[in-house]
This record gives structure tokens, C-alpha cells and sequence, in this order.
């Protein structure tokens, strides 16, 4: 080979191999760089703190959860007081704030008798008057006709007494068929007893016999604590 001519290509590949070796170095390079700051970038781009969409449906799941758990717990809670409240019976003090009065009576009731009493208790209720005002018109009903809703007695009525408070047409407490209506004849009763002044710090046989006006006033009082009994059992169930 001629010497000259090779000597004038040396340079040529000198520099053709250098330029190889710098483009080879670089290329590498942005290999190592795009391997090391690929990640870096990554993390720029998403922040680890960022939930993803899954994620953020997983969380709001079960903040949804713990709201519904949270609302039926107040749910059961607020059926436990309601249910507590039903179940618990009026105070003594509220019934018979001045005690009873004498000997008392009993007598053991019938389905019909009992029935009466859940009668004039939701009456009561109905008049917008409190438990105190249940046992006066309980008491008296024991009285006059043992919580029984009588019809005309023939030879053995007081005159024209009828129903549970021996009510009398004649007098102006309705007529017959309203006087033996359980619901009319206690808000009949009711009515005249609201007009009592300060019948609620009364004996109950005198706030009856006010009403009642009998021949027998004392005849009343033996009947309070047997009717404070029966209001308390059924004032939350009538």
C-alpha cells in the first residue's frame, strides 16, 4: 500500500472512532440517567401522598361505612330510650301525692274491667290531663260501678244512673247512648273535674265528690291505692 495515502486516511479514522466513542458515551449516559432518573420523575410527576383512584374509592367506602355504622347506633340508641321511657311507670308521688287515705279496697278485674280502664286512661290522655287526673276518674269508676259500663238497673238503679261514672241523662251528662260510651263518659267526668279549683292538690274522694256529688263522699277515698296501681300499669300502654 502506498505510505502516503495511508497516512492521509489516518487522521479521517482517528476522528470517525472518536466520534463513535462520544456518541457511545453519551447514549450510555442518557441510558444510566434515564434509568436512575426515571423513578425520580415519576415521583415528581405522582407524589407517593396522592392517592390513587382506587384508593381514594377504597377511603370514601369506608368513611361511608363508619357513617352508616354511626347512624345505626344512634338508631338503636334512640329505640332504647323510647323503650325505656315506655316501660317505666309513673312516680308513686305523681299518682297519690298525699297518700292514700283509710282502708283500701281490691278487687280482682276482669278482661271486660280492665278493657275500662284502658278506656278511661286513653280518655285522660285525650283530655291533654296528666295521671293524677287518670286515678281520680279510675278511683271513682271503681266506686260507682266497678269499672263495669253498666246499662239501666231496673228496680236496682240510682234513677237513671248508667255507664262507669252512673252518669244521668236527667242531669245533663248526655244521653244514654253517650253515657255508656267509655271515651265520652270519662271526658264528661273530666270536664267537671277541671272545674274543681286546685283539684289537682286534692284528696282524691273529695275531688270525686265534687263532681259526683254522693250521697256517700268518703266512699271514694278506699279506692285510690287499687287505682293508682292499674294507671300505673297501663298509662304507657294505652
Amino acid at each position: 500500500m502506498n505510505t502516503t495515502l495511508f497516512s492521509r486516511w489516518l487522521p479521517a479514522i482517528e476522528q470517525t472512532s472518536l466520534v463513535r466513542k462520544t456518541a457511545l458515551g453519551v447514549a450510555g449516559l442518557a441510558f444510566v440517567g434515564g434509568a436512575v432518573a426515571g423513578p425520580a420523575v415519576a415521583a415528581h410527576a405522582a407524589p407517593e401522598h396522592v392517592a390513587s383512584p382506587v384508593s381514594q374509592s377504597v377511603m370514601a367506602d369506608k368513611g361511608n361505612d363508619h357513617k352508616s355504622d354511626k347512624n345505626e347506633k344512634d338508631r338503636k340508641s334512640e329505640k332504647r330510650d323510647k323503650r325505656e321511657g315506655k316501660d317505666r311507670k309513673p312516680s308513686r308521688d305523681k299518682l297519690v301525692p298525699h297518700g292514700a287515705q283509710g282502708k283500701q279496697s281490691r278487687i280482682a278485674l276482669s278482661g271486660e274491667q280492665s278493657d275500662n280502664v284502658k278506656a278511661i286512661v286513653k280518655a285522660t290522655k285525650k283530655a291533654g290531663l296528666d295521671e293524677r287526673a287518670a286515678v281520680i276518674a279510675v278511683g271513682t269508676s271503681l266506686q260507682e260501678s266497678k269499672l263495669e259500663n253498666l246499662g239501666h238497673l231496673g228496680d236496682r238503679n240510682d234513677h237513671d244512673s248508667l255507664g262507669l261514672f252512673q252518669q244521668r241523662p236527667s242531669s245533663g251528662w248526655g244521653s244514654p247512648e253517650q253515657i255508656t260510651d267509655p271515651e265520652y263518659s270519662t271526658i264528661a267526668f273530666l270536664k267537671g273535674l277541671k272545674q274543681v279549683d286546685g283539684w289537682q292538690d286534692l284528696p282524691l274522694t273529695v275531688a270525686a265528690q265534687k263532681v259526683q256529688v254522693s250521697a256517700y263522699p268518703d266512699a271514694y277515698a278506699q279506692w285510690e291505692d287499687l287505682a293508682a296501681d292499674l294507671v300505673a300499669n297501663t298509662w304507657n300502654n294505652s
